[in-house]
């Protein structure tokens, strides 16, 4: 009646099976000068078995104090994974109460496969960079990407920064020398999706088809809209497309500093300054973070061996904004990207890329151009509808590959188990259908 880990092969030691979070209640106060995070969690938890113990997610904090049920409990916090007792047994389904105070400086995480992630510094602020690993680097949690749930963030900092986190902004109560954020994401989020960014932001409001925002440090607010100013364009494309924008809003923080990646996370994406540029490179990537609030965000693999499922469909999606926007169609986008994938070593499995190879460009290529002749096979109406049925139809909830065979073949009444089958499973790059 032990929680255990190791449910995913991808990112081991990480998540416990044996329950589920539904809702993350988070106090945290953050000093900047000193990176110093003081916060007391406080989770709704379901049993999916009999137990007496469970494993929770925290990298690299100090525990204080972890209550159960309103019960101060023993626990173990070694490697990263914090052991709780409870104070009885738990019996499969019902729920229970945890509350963590913890305190630290918090750090990201890595490893060797999948390098680091989670809570860093920047040179006057913070961020969180959460995919895959870095949830419990700033929170306790059960961190596994099937376990979705809903999150309350209050966030104090000193009142010369901004908070942004997941979400809609509920509230901003300041202080004598600080102010409280708090934002609720009501609509349910893995815990590598969950973020803070803090840093000394102007908020800009902008005219789009949803609510869109930007936090932009001063000396960016001028150069903001030639670099970024197509949004509500793609925003318009993909509602058309894919159904109505999953979340109450969408924001975009640009930091001063320079961030190597931009930074996924639920209702909002992170760009470093280098980003503020007008070339296809910046573009693209603008409209691939937007396009993970579908496809990552509202749709969310359960293993990460499905990683294909996000970043395939967000670099397909770049190639439809390109189509949209006048630049190259999706097709000619395609044979370039086919052409080059075409040179390189013929050793990667899409279905199953393994955590060394997940974030490999050949899984955000090949798995766009597997979407692009699912396309030609069934032609355009037939491949967009059945994609915006797709998105719609498993919004805010986990989705596999298997999942998204059988809804294809279902909706269109064709076998397509040789198509899937040649670019999923099998190592040599397939041919692309004809366009004609």
């Amino acid at each position: 009646m032990r929680g255990r880990t190791d449910v995913d092969g991808y990112t081991p030691g990480h998540g416990d099976p044996s329950y589920d979070v539904s809702h993350y209640d988070l106090e945290l106060t953050y000093k900047v000068e000193g990176n110093l995070l003081n916060g007391v969690a406080q989770l709704r938890c379901v049993a999916l078995t009999d137990l007496d113990r469970i494993t929770l997610d925290l990298h690299g904090l100090r525990v204080r104090k972890v209550g159960v049920d309103g019960s101060v409990v023993k626990y173990t916090h070694r490697r990263h994974q914090l052991s709780v007792r409870t104070p009885h047994t738990v019996a499969k389904g019902d729920e229970f109460e945890v509350v963590v105070q913890y305190a630290g400086h918090p750090s990201p995480t890595s490893s060797r496969a999948l390098g680091s992630a989670g809570w860093e510094e920047l040179t006057d602020g913070a961020i969180v960079a959460g995919q895959p690993h870095g949830g419990p680097t700033w929170f306790p949690c059960n961190d596994r990407p099937d376990n979705k749930a809903g999150y309350r963030i209050a966030l104090s900092a000193p009142s010369t920064y901004r908070v942004v986190c997941n979400g809609d902004l509920v509230s901003a109560t300041r202080h004598a020398s600080t102010t409280t954020w708090v934002y609720e994401q009501t609509e349910p989020m893995a815990t590598y999706l969950a973020t803070a960014q803090i840093g000394r932001y102007q908020l800009l409001e902008l005219d789009a088809v949803v609510p869109l925002y930007a936090a932009v440090p001063g000396s960016l607010v001028s150069s903001y809209d030639e670099a970024f100013g197509r949004q509500p364009e793609m925003l318009e494309l993909f509602t058309r497309l894919f159904g109505d924008y999953p979340f109450g809003r969408y924001t975009v923080v640009v930091t001063e500093d320079d961030l190597e990646i931009p930074l996924e996370s639920q209702s909002l994406s992170t760009f470093g300054a280098n980003f503020m540029s007008t070339d296809w490179h910046a573009e693209r990537l603008i409209a691939h973070e937007m396009s993970h609030q579908w496809f990552g965000n509202s749709l969310t693999l359960g293993e990460w061996r499905d990683i294909w499922l996000h970043e395939g469909f967000a670099c397909y999606c770049e190639w439809l904004w390109s189509e949209e926007s006048g630049k190259e169609s999706a097709h000619e986008r395609a044979v370039e990207h086919w052409k080059r994938l075409a040179e390189q070593e013929q050793d990667l499995v899409l279905a199953d890329p393994g955590p060394e190879l997940m974030f490999d460009d050949r899984v955000y290529k090949r798995g766009a151009l597997l979407l692009h002749a699912l396309r030609l096979t069934l032609g355009d109406q037939v491949f967009f509808d059945a994609m915006q049925a797709w998105a719609t139809g498993h919004a805010h909830s986990t989705v596999s590959t298997e999942m998204f065979i059988g809804f294809v073949e279902h909706r269109t009444g064709q076998d397509l188990a040789p198509l899937f089958e040649s670019w999923l499973s099998q190592t040599a790059l397939p041919e692309l259908p004809d366009a004609s």
